[in-house]
């Protein structure tokens, strides 16, 4: 029997598929991508550092060739590749079935250079009969699928590496664009535009309890409808600058209250009823994008870490590839899913014939079935779930339950509109609206129902009940009562509301969606409030930047049409050599545009926005500097809280930084022991107290310390400056005379003796920790060799790799760790406040950057 050596990209990938063939056959990982275009300066061969094109990477003199290097990291198990293959008949490259595995496979290739037979085996789960049929039946490479994917990254790359430059000349250093992020960044910039100029608008409403009259113990609500014939003002019908339509009735707080007095003894009666059946069809079942957005709103995960579950769950064995926009069937899985219905739900619970979905995203992946659970016999979520950790099992059971409700029966009720009527004095008929629904047969509602991003939303197994009424029924008044409404701005979006605003405009593909949420996030361009993307003030200056000076490359219509033109290239309809020199050298390429109109940009009118003006008519305006964003007033600047949001940086509130900031210091009194002054002073970081002042001239600055954070500043006493002064304090030596200091660090209070920190669980403790308490603290375990940072706090188990999870104070700001994988924390997490949910996202996100 020839010998045969199966490469795939990860160990655990590997290990599932070893199981499903003989003992002849060596299943190995590459551990991701084996090589790639460098990633710094130092990565780049000698022969090409002295070319022009050398920093991009790409020779874009020469066909856009691009230079690929074998990273420091890969070098290893490259080696063990090449010392497999000597002992191998014939290779078989066994990575995804996408574009991106495509490519792995074919640089797999290019960096072995295999002297043995080599097949391309490709499947779309990991189960013995899917495994043993792609490895009987392999095929070739797809050379288009290696050039679309090439000619993505060099576009990429290109774009990154010539727009980047210009974000730190103009803007801030370490800032990036990229092809869909400064998109996506676009997106929720200007939701928070629209969010800054709304107007709110205050109305009112009359709201009532009702009950027939030989029936009151069925009570019901309903709303004042129309007054005269003229329909009653609602939320929908203001605009965004507050003005109401001008066939809608504004009822004011007054009117309001007086109708809902005199109504009060009014006779009602039913003036009519409705009623109508309607009918639900079940969803199609999960393709990349729906599963990412759905995961959102039921799990509450992150884009990262759903795909990051997904992809534990793929190469285990439990569903098929995640990656995909086809929500297709194959047969076996219709016939499993219909005889799961019939056998736990009922015959009657079964569509009446096999359903179809087709209505592919353009453009899409070359997975060609939607997500489901592995296998022609589906395992249930019961049956998976003491296999797996929490995330999956949840992640299962969502999959499971969208994939067999795809098969179930229509959903059935009937919906109740119901007009009650009494007449007012001067005003005319009062109508007020009830509605009521009743689902008559729950089909597939019994296995599934779709989350909505409106908390206020109605989800379509919410049953709303009214009594059996009629036409003319007299009715009694329970409760008539005024109710005031504020218009509210549009919602910002989540990860899953933006990932399906992409997705509708054609931008980035469903492998993308999930970096793009992280990276967003990791550069700073924006933070969650909740679920809710906040944008920062740093993505308003990206965004203005590009939309004055580079629009192409933020236009929506023109990404999607990148998109469209690298799928013809999937396809073998375009080639990708001239497509590149067109879009790099063309008239409007993207080479000669940054080389225009780089001097062109003022930065100071690209970091600055309006505000208003204050009440003396001085304009203010926020302006985004090099060590953040601040507001400014004339020749006064007060710093902007990082976890303020861009529509909450009012005229009002502008005022209120700048005079706090600017209000001068405080004087708490002498030190006695130096008889220096003691002053209270803010600055970027937030108060803090100061002895004395800076020598002119002298480099050498006061000592300072900064507030504990149950402080206030103005509360503040002179004893209290000088025990903040005091700090670092020295609580005592240990058994060898090291000395064991107390401080208080940006991230909270620690003790310190040489490198070796421990976190304090409260600020007093800085004041009165005693050397055995200290000592005590100091004996707990010690940390890895070469890790110095201090643990903060305990979170409790990773539901990915079941370990416990840290927050962790380093050189270069918090983190998270499980002790195997580090992940920074973003900007505007509290290392205090960082629940097990956002680290899991976090840690999740890092996993698959490092390609985990």
């Amino acid at each position: 029997m020839p010998k045969s050596l199966v490469i795939v990209e990860s160990p655990t990938k590997a290990r599932t598929i070893k199981a499903f063939l003989g003992s002849d056959t060596t299943v190995e990982s590459s551990m991701g991508h084996v090589r790639d275009l460098p990633r710094s300066a130092s990565e780049i061969p000698a022969k090409a550092k002295g070319e022009d094109w050398a920093r991009l990477g790409v020779n874009v003199n020469n066909d856009f060739e691009p230079l690929y290097v074998v990273s420091k990291e890969r070098k290893k198990q490259v080696q063990k590749l090449k010392d497999l293959i000597k002992e191998a008949d014939e290779l078989y490259l066994a990575t995804d079935e996408d574009r991106e595995g495509e490519a792995i496979a074919w640089h797999l290739v290019e960096v072995l250079k295999p002297k043995i037979p080599v097949h391309r085996m490709v499947f779309h789960e990991i189960t013995k009969p899917a495994i043993e049929a792609a490895f009987a039946n392999p095929r070739d490479l797809d050379q288009r699928l290696v050039q679309a994917q090439e000619a993505r990254r060099i576009l990429d790359r290109l774009y990154g590496y010539e727009v980047s430059p210009v974000l730190w000349k103009k803007i801030q250093p370490r800032l990036s664009a990229g092809r869909v992020q400064s998109v996506a960044v676009r997106i929720v910039v200007e939701r928070e535009r629209e969010r800054i100029d709304f107007v709110p608008a205050s109305y009112w409403s009359v709201d009532g309890s009702f009950a027939k009259e030989d029936d009151l113990d069925q009570v019901f609500e309903a709303t004042l409808h129309s007054l005269e014939g003229a329909r009653v003002a609602v939320g929908k019908d203001f605009d965004s600058r507050g003005k109401a339509g001008s066939k809608a009735l504004v009822l004011e707080r007054d009117e309001a209250a007086a109708l809902a007095e005199e109504l009060t003894d009014a006779s009602f009666e039913v003036k009519s009823v409705e009623s109508k059946p309607y009918t639900r069809k079940p969803y199609p079942p999960f393709r990349t994008s729906t599963l990412q957005q759905e995961a959102g709103r039921k799990l509450r995960f992150s884009s990262s870490r759903t795909m990051s579950v997904a992809q534990r769950l793929y190469e285990n064995g439990y569903i098929t590839y995640m990656r995909t926009d086809s929500v297709a069937l194959a047969d076996s899985a219709v016939s499993s899913a219909r005889a799961q219905i019939e056998k736990l739900y009922g015959k009657e619970y079964l569509s009446p014939s096999p359903r179809k979905y087709e209505g592919k995203v353009k453009g899409a992946q070359e997975a060609h079935e939607a997500i489901r659970p592995a296998g022609d016999t589906f395992r249930t979520p019961e049956q998976v779930a003491p296999d797996v950790g929490r995330d999956e099992a949840d992640l299962y059971r969502l999959i499971w339950q969208r994939t067999v409700a795809s098969q179930m029966a229509d959903a059935k009720g009937m919906s109740v509109s119901v007009r009650l009527s009494a007449n007012t004095k001067d005003r005319g008929e009062a109508l007020f609206a009830a509605s009521g629904r009743t689902i008559t047969f729950p089909g597939f509602l019994r296995a599934y129902v779709q989350g909505s991003d409106d908390p206020e939303a109605e989800l379509d197994d919410r049953e709303k009940l009214l009594p059996e009424m009629a036409e003319g029924d007299p009715l009694a008044v329970q409760r008539l009562e005024p109710t005031g409404h504020e218009t509210r701005p549009p919602a910002r979006y989540t990860e899953a509301s933006l990932v399906q605003k992409l997705e509708e405009l054609g931008v980035g593909r469903p492998s993308t969606y999930a970096s793009i949420m992280s990276t967003i996030q990791d550069r700073g361009y924006v933070f969650k409030r909740g679920s809710a993307l906040v944008p920062t003030f740093t993505a308003f200056g990206v965004v203005t930047l590009l939309e004055r000076h580079f629009p192409r490359l933020v236009d929506y219509e023109f990404t999607a049409k990148m998109e469209d033109d690298l799928d013809r290239i999937a396809e073998g309809e375009e080639d990708s050599v001239p497509w590149l020199r067109a879009f790099y050298f063309g008239d409007d390429g993207l080479k000669e545009k940054v080389a225009k109109r780089l001097d062109e940009i003022d930065p100071r009118e690209i970091n600055s926005i309006p505000i208003g003006d204050d009440e003396q008519g001085t304009p203010i305006v926020a302006r985004i500097g090099r060590y953040g964003p601040y507001v400014e007033r004339d020749e006064e600047r007060a710093s902007i809280p990082e976890d303020l949001a861009p529509d909450e940086i009012t005229v009002a509130k502008a005022v209120e930084l700048i005079v706090t900031q600017n209000a001068g210091d405080k004087i708490f009194g002498t030190d006695p022991d130096s008889g220096l002054t003691v002053y209270g002073k803010t600055g970027r970081f937030g108060p803090y107290v100061q002895l004395g002042e800076q020598e002119e001239g002298s480099k050498e600055k006061p000592k300072r310390a900064s507030l504990f954070k149950s402080m206030e500043l103005d509360e503040l006493g002179l004893d209290d400056a000088l025990k903040l002064l005091s700090l670092p304090r020295t609580v005592g030596g240990d058994p060898d005379g090291t000395e064991i200091l107390a401080l208080n660090g940006r991230y909270g209070p620690y003790i310190q003796r040489g490198d070796d920190r421990r976190s304090l669980e409260t600020e007093d403790q800085l004041f009165t920790l005693t050397v055995d308490e200290a000592l005590k603290l100091l004996a707990e375990p010690p940390r890895r060799r070469g890790q110095r940072s201090a643990t903060l706090r305990e979170l409790g188990e990773d539901p990915a790799s079941g370990k416990t999870v840290s927050v962790r104070s380093g050189r270069y700001g918090p983190y998270v760790t499980d002790g195997e994988v580090n992940a920074s924390l973003r900007k505007g997490d509290d290392p205090e406040k960082v629940t097990i949910e956002h680290a899991a996202d976090l840690l999740a996100a890092r996993r698959e950057r490092l390609g985990q």
